[in-house]
Formats: structure tokens, C-alpha cells, sequence
């Protein structure tokens, strides 16, 4: 989703993220979907993923 969008914006949405200071790598985005397939006691449940940024409506 990144990649689309102008550098500049990448590093300020970048500077607002709380921990760690970078954009998500495409491999824990999928680490996650592992660990929710993997685990049945999981269900009904919203998962951020996102460092802490929060973006506005």
C-alpha cells in the first residue's frame, strides 16, 4: 500500500508511528495471518497491526 504513495508522505505517516519508527515489512503482516489460522480458540477478534499509528476517518 505504501509504495503508491509519494515518499514524503511515507516518512511523515513513518514519524508518527509509535514503535518501531518504520513501515510494517510484508512478512509480519503475514506472520500474523499465520499465528490467526493456526490458532482455533481465535475468533470475533480486531488485530491492529499498524505500530500505533492511527490514522484519521
Amino acid at each position: 500500500m505504501l509504495t503508491a504513495m509519494p515518499r514524503s508522505v511515507v516518512n511523515h505517516l513513518v514519524r508518527q508511528t509509535a514503535f518501531p519508527k518504520r513501515a510494517g515489512k510484508p512478512e509480519e503482516f503475514a506472520h500474523l495471518v499465520t499465528c490467526l489460522l493456526q490458532n482455533p480458540m481465535l475468533n470475533g477478534e480486531v488485530i491492529r497491526l499498524d505500530g500505533g499509528l492511527r490514522m484519521p476517518p
